[in-house]
C-alpha cells in the first residue's frame, strides 16, 4: 500500500487566515471566516480525499492569552488538536508585523506538541519580498521548522506546493474516514456557524464576542428545513441591539443566515431566531458545556 493519512492542526494567532486557508485547500467554505479576530471558537475538522493521501486538517482557534473560560476552553482546544494531529501548520500573516509576545504563546503549543511543523507565510501577494523574507527569519530564529513556504490562501499561491510538504509528514495508512465525507460535524453545527458569522459581519464591537448560537430545533421535511435558532447574549442591553427597532436588524440578520444556509445546504430553510439573555454565560461551565464549548 502507497497511501498516506492523518491529522495535520492549523494553528496561528487571530486573523491569520486559518480558516480561509482550509476552504481555499477544499474548495468548499466550511469554516466561517470574518475580518474580525476570534471568529473561530470551536476546532473544525475538514477532509481532502485524493488517490493517494487523506488529510485531514483540523482548524483551531486563534492562540491569544485568555481572558475568561470561553477563551480558556478555546485554548484547550489548542492544546487537543496539537497533541491530536500526526503535525502542524503554523500560519503567520505577512501583511502584520510579528509581535514576538504575542507570537510565542503559538510557539508554545508547537513546543509542546513535540511534533514537526511546517511553516506557512500568508498573503505574501499583499506584502513585499523583504517584508516575508524578513518573518521567516524571525520565526526560524525561534522555532525549527521541517519547511517554509510562502502563500496566499485568498489568491490560492503556493497552495499545491503546501499539500505536498504537509502529505510528506503523515504516516502510511489507509484512508481514515469515507472518501465522499467532508467533515465529521452534523448539518445544525454549520448551520449555527454561519448564524455566527453573519453576527460577526454585521455587529460592531462587543456584540459578535458576546454571542453564542445553539440550534433549539431542526425538523426537515421533503422541500424545506424548519430551523429554529437561539442567540445568547450576556447582557439585556445587548439583546435590543441584536433585534433593533422594530426588529429591523434581527430580520436583516435572518435574511442573510438563511441565504448562507440555503447555499451550504442546497435546501430551502425557514429560519427563525430567538434572542435569549443568559448573564455571564461565557464564564459559566454550565453554560459552555450546553453551547458545546
Amino acid at each position: 500500500m502507497n497511501h498516506k493519512a492523518g491529522f495535520i492542526a492549523i494553528v496561528g494567532r487571530p486573523n491569520a487566515g486559518k480558516s480561509t486557508l482550509l476552504n481555499a485547500i477544499l474548495e468548499y467554505k466550511l469554516a466561517i471566516a470574518t475580518h474580525k479576530a476570534q471568529t473561530t471558537r470551536h476546532r473544525i475538522l475538514g477532509i481532502l480525499t485524493e488517490e493517494a493521501f487523506q488529510i485531514i486538517f483540523l482548524d483551531t482557534p486563534g492562540v491569544i492569552d485568555p481572558q475568561y473560560k470561553l477563551q480558556e476552553n478555546m485554548m484547550q482546544t489548542v492544546s487537543r488538536s496539537t497533541k491530536d494531529a500526526d503535525a502542524l501548520l503554523h500560519l503567520v500573516e505577512a501583511t502584520r508585523e510579528l509581535n514576538l509576545d504575542a507570537e510565542k504563546l503559538v510557539w508554545k503549543y508547537l513546543r509542546d506538541s513535540k511534533k514537526k511543523v511546517v511553516l506557512a507565510i500568508n498573503k505574501v501577494d499583499a506584502a513585499n519580498e523583504a517584508t516575508v523574507d524578513g518573518l521567516i527569519a524571525q520565526c526560524k530564529q525561534e522555532f525549527n521548522y521541517a519547511q517554509v513556504l510562502k502563500i496566499s490562501a485568498e489568491k490560492r499561491i503556493g497552495l499545491t506546493e503546501l499539500k505536498e510538504e504537509l502529505i510528506k509528514l503523515l504516516p502510511d495508512s489507509p484512508p481514515l474516514y469515507p472518501e465522499d465525507q467532508m467533515s465529521e460535524h452534523p448539518v445544525r453545527f454549520f448551520v449555527s456557524e454561519l448564524i455566527r458569522e453573519q453576527i460577526f459581519l454585521q455587529y460592531a464591537k462587543e456584540i459578535p464576542y458576546s454571542c453564542a448560537v445553539t440550534i433549539s430545533d431542526f425538523k426537515s421535511d421533503e422541500k424545506i428545513d424548519h430551523i429554529h435558532a437561539e442567540i445568547i447574549v450576556n447582557r439585556d442591553s445587548q439583546k435590543g441591539i441584536l433585534i433593533g427597532k422594530g426588529g429591523e436588524k434581527l430580520k436583516k440578520l435572518g435574511i442573510r443566515a438563511r441565504a448562507e444556509i440555503e447555499d451550504f445546504t442546497g435546501r430551502k430553510a425557514n429560519l427563525q431566531l430567538f434572542v435569549k439573555v443568559r448573564e455571564k454565560w461565557r464564564d459559566k461551565d454550565s453554560y459552555l458545556k450546553g453551547y458545546g464549548y
